[in-house]
């Protein structure tokens, strides 16, 4: 035993100052490598879990007492990631046994700190180390595109390799859902990544899989939009606008062929497949999970070359469909740039295509862009006169463009009144102006006049 590990142990064998609880060995093997005095208790009953973001003050110091590091001499709160490695071994364990608003001071060897290297040029090898550590705060990570805290995952066990679901990947689960305390879901389920609103699972579920490993045991936190939303599940006697809790471990997955692995029969017969899906899911007004398959069709086939003449005609009225029924997701989601964005894709595959005219004339029409949807509507009606919906939109558009022209009549009269009132004002004022300085003429040549009497 070394001094250094001599001193560490006669501090760590000295019992505690009056109300201090005594020195814990936190390491999993407890081999006295941590040791942890517990200065200042936390609240409540969670600790931080894997991958949470943790936020602490902390000072560092030598068995001799020389400080090396203090985030609270800057001032400046220290943050990372829980169990990720990013920090010592040392505070990875000891963090993870803090609540929050806890005070605590450790004691490690060299081993769980920066072992036999150090950290030149304040931390020297083989050093045993004392931190005082505050735990401030800690979050799960936000698993959301947007990061607007509508899936926050938190990760009890971690899982094994570095592989996760895709979209489309066949998973076995197990999941316990929660709202509030009450538990309402408890099954194991197998299901296609992608699916899961057919067992009965919200759409967070779905998006948290994807981003789990495989045996990883977490803990998901929903906010409505990615749990049952406004309606609710009465199945399940959940309400509306719900927040739920779903534990999850992913017990086994198989993943599904990505693009680069599948041959072009490959992708036109899953082509096929998705676009049966989507359109099952558009007609039960599933609109995003709809999106999602056509989504699948475009990566597939977009890029897809070296096409018998065949299959090109194949994966072109594929590719065709899926735009146009894109377009009419992103219709009736309200999402009126995408909705143009694919109507245009269509066009360049069709350039007379009904659909894909029209299509593009309702988004417009919802942009406030009459004339182009003026256009559209018209070039529908002269390829296709037969088309009602093309003739009813087409007057909207032209009684629209009649109301934005009277307003803008209106708009330039009244800037005309304002500019002719500022016009008569400006006259008026130089009127005034100039009788004014007349009158001022006049009183001085008075003025004048007395200062002759006087002399």
């Amino acid at each position: 035993m070394t001094a250094e590990e001599g001193k560490a142990e006669a501090m760590s064998a000295a019992p505690p100052q009056e109300g201090e609880a005594a020195a814990v060995d936190v390491t999993p093997g407890r081999d006295g490598g941590v040791l942890k005095i517990i200065k200042k208790e936390g609240t409540g009953t969670e600790s931080p879990m894997i991958g949470d973001k943790v936020t602490v003050h902390y000072s560092g110091w030598l068995l001799d007492g020389t400080k090396f590091d203090s985030s609270r001499d800057r001032k400046d709160k220290f943050s990372f990631d829980f169990g990720k490695g990013e920090v010592i071994k040392a505070w990875d364990i000891t963090v993870g046994t803090m609540k929050l608003g806890e005070l605590c001071q450790i004691t490690c060897k060299p081993e769980y700190a920066y072992g036999s290297a150090g950290s030149p040029p304040k931390i020297p090898p083989n050093a045993t180390l004392i931190f005082e550590i505050e735990l401030f705060e800690f979050k799960g990570k936000d698993l959301t595109d947007d990061e607007d805290g509508g899936i926050i995952r938190r990760i009890r066990k971690k899982g094994e390799g570095y592989s996760k679901p895709n979209e489309g990947a066949m998973v076995e689960i197990e999941v316990e859902g929660r709202h509030g305390d009450r538990l309402f879901d408890k099954r194991e389920l197998r299901f296609e990544v992608g699916e899961g609103e057919n067992y009965d699972l919200p759409p967070g579920v779905d998006k948290a899989l994807q981003k789990m490993d495989k045996l990883e045991e977490s803990v998901v936190y929903l906010k409505p939009s990615y749990g049952f939303g406004s309606a609710g599940k009465p199945k399940f006697q959940i309400p509306p606008d719900a927040e739920l809790q779903y534990e999850i471990k992913l017990k086994s997955f198989e993943k599904a062929k990505e693009s680069w692995e599948m041959n072009t029969n490959e992708k036109l017969e899953q082509g096929s497949i998705a676009k049966e899906k989507g359109t099952q899911y558009f007609k039960e007004g599933k609109y995003k999970r709809a999106a999602s398959q056509y989504k699948k069709i475009v990566s597939w086939l977009e890029h897809e070359t070296g096409l018998s003449d065949a299959e090109e005609a194949k994966a072109e009225s594929l590719r065709l469909a899926a735009h146009l029924n894109l377009a009419m997701c992103h219709l009736k989601l309200k999402e009126y740039s995408q909705a143009l964005e694919n109507c245009n894709k269509a066009l360049e595959l069709d350039s007379s295509n009904e659909k894909g005219l029209f299509r593009r004339g309702e988004a417009e029409l919802a942009v406030n862009d009459y004339e182009l949807a003026r256009a559209d509507f018209q070039k529908v009606l002269q390829l296709y006169p037969s088309n009602k919906a093309a003739k009813a939109q087409l007057i909207i558009c032209q009684q629209k463009i009649r109301e934005q022209h009277e307003r803008e009549k209106k708009m330039y009269a009244n800037m005309f009144q304002r500019l002719a009132g500022k016009e008569a004002k400006v006259e008026a004022d130089a009127v005034c102006r100039e009788e004014t300085e007349m009158k001022d003429d006049k009183q001085n040549g008075v003025e004048e006049k007395a200062d002759d009497v006087e002399a």
